[in-house]
């Protein structure tokens, strides 16, 4: 027997019982478009995750407090819990001219609470020097970003979020108006654009104030020697070259061993690319989980196909009764039937596949939509406001690439060879006397 023949065969016996064939179908359609569906979830949150990283620039070392810390995840040992950065640090760092940096800043940040007269919200209140602004890519909505001299005289000012600018004063322009921190009065100078308000960096619900104002009016915390301590050394760089980040690394930890007047180093330097990096492990970590737990739907359909497969090998014992007494060989009954389980399942993932690019698809269109809507509600008050989505939504972004479908093709053709072996096998052992007695 021919693999032609064996194939028009099998497609005859799947038409003759088209709802059992459609029900097995359908165990293969669920299972291959949820592996194809859930592992796109997981490549757009991880690509997403890494546009928002690269969207404030590569070229950016963060020193944070502490030995072995991640800066990314936030994840340290023991000694990073030793306050040892200060702003001293920070500029001694710029004093210091290294080749290939171009900006420094010290940055510390708190939890308050925000008075005004029309509302109460409570914040991240972080607290830096002008050069922010410039390196993380602010973008005013209205008014101005605090300056130098402002950091020099501790001035009480302060620079909103689009949001908190919309909770603290819905019925007035924020600009000019004042707000109360720890009893303290700061006048709002600025309102940041939004963001969506969507990412984990967003920054629509921050405040931010001179760091020298939070220092020594808000929460002042210094060191034995009297320097002010801060959470986070930012560092431009020039250009995104490895060479030049290495360079620098060398000299900012050589310079910051000589400063704290010690051995072991007690900081850690970490770049936009380790972020990166970290992240994109854990999202393939966790795209793997995704396709993995939706693969369990796929060992349902091949248990579906196996029983199927044995159910027709019962009814159909007669038919190899004859075929064997006319001449067919073992190997034609298997092949017979081994085809007829790999276009069951074969037929289930191509439509699966089908329909998880077009879930995905959907899914990218319904985000893109989302935040087309957030920005628009942005634009007049922030999420949550006319027109925008509810408070908590979120854009979902998939991206479709081949690997996950064909995977899950792969998968679904081993499925079918896997679980018809035994049906197969079951149907070329039986006797042809025994087949043809069969009722």
């Amino acid at each position: 027997m021919t693999p032609t023949d064996g194939l028009r065969m099998a497609l005859r016996a799947l038409i003759a019982n088209k709802l059992r064939t459609a029900l097995t179908l359908l165990g293969m359609v669920i299972g291959v478009a949820a592996v194809i569906t859930l592992m796109s979830v997981g490549a757009g949150v991880q690509a997403s995750i890494q546009d928002e990283i690269r969207s404030v620039g590569t070229n950016l070392l963060f020193i944070n407090p502490g030995a072995n810390r991640n800066q990314f995840s936030g994840l340290r040992d023991r000694r990073s819990s030793v306050q040892t950065l200060t702003a001293q640090d920070a500029e001694a760092i710029q004093a210091a001219d290294i080749p290939g940096i171009t900006l420094v800043y010290p940055q510390r940040s708190i939890n308050g609470a925000l008075l005004s007269p029309d509302g109460a919200v409570q914040a991240q209140i972080t607290g830096a020097t002008e050069a922010y602004a410039d390196t993380r890519g602010v973008n005013l909505a209205e008014g101005i970003f605090f300056t130098r001299d402002d950091v020099d005289r501790n001035a009480r000012v302060i620079v909103l979020g689009p949001t908190l600018a919309e909770d603290l004063f819905p019925e007035q322009r924020a600009i000019g108006a004042t707000v109360r921190l720890n009893n303290q009065h700061f006048t709002v100078i600025g309102v940041i654009e939004s963001d969506g308000g969507e990412s984990f960096m967003s920054r629509d619900n921050a405040a931010f104030i001179p760091l020298s104002a939070l220092t020594t009016r808000i929460r002042p915390s210094k060191t034995s020697t009297g320097e002010d301590v801060v959470s986070q050394i930012v560092v431009q760089l020039t250009d995104e070259d490895e060479a030049t980040i290495a360079a620098v690394k060398q000299g900012i930890e050589t310079l910051l061993l000589s400063r704290h007047d010690s051995d072991e180093q007690d900081f850690s330097i970490g770049s936009q690319a380790d972020a990166i990096e970290t992240i994109s492990e854990v999202m393939g970590v966790l795209t793997v989980f995704l396709g993995a737990v939706a693969g369990i739907s796929l060992l349902v359909g091949g248990i579906g196909i196996m029983n199927i497969m044995l159910v027709s090998v019962t009814e159909r014992t007669r038919e190899i009764g004859i075929r064997k007494a006319i001449g067919a060989k073992r190997r034609d009954i298997m092949s017979q039937f081994m085809i007829e389980a790999v276009a069951v399942s074969l037929g289930g993932g191509v439509v699966g596949a089908l329909t998880g690019t077009g879930l995905s698809w959907s899914l990218n269109k319904l985000g893109e939509a989302q935040k087309a809507a957030s920005a628009a509600s942005g634009a007049g008050g922030g999420p949550g406001g006319p027109g925008g989505p509810p408070p908590g939504v979120t854009s979902l972004t998939t991206a479709i690439t081949a690997e996950p479908i064909i995977l899950a093709l792969t998968v679904s053709i081993v499925i079918g060879l896997v679980f018809g072996i035994y049906p197969a096998a079951r149907a070329s052992r039986l006797s042809p006397i025994e087949a043809l007695r069969y009722e």
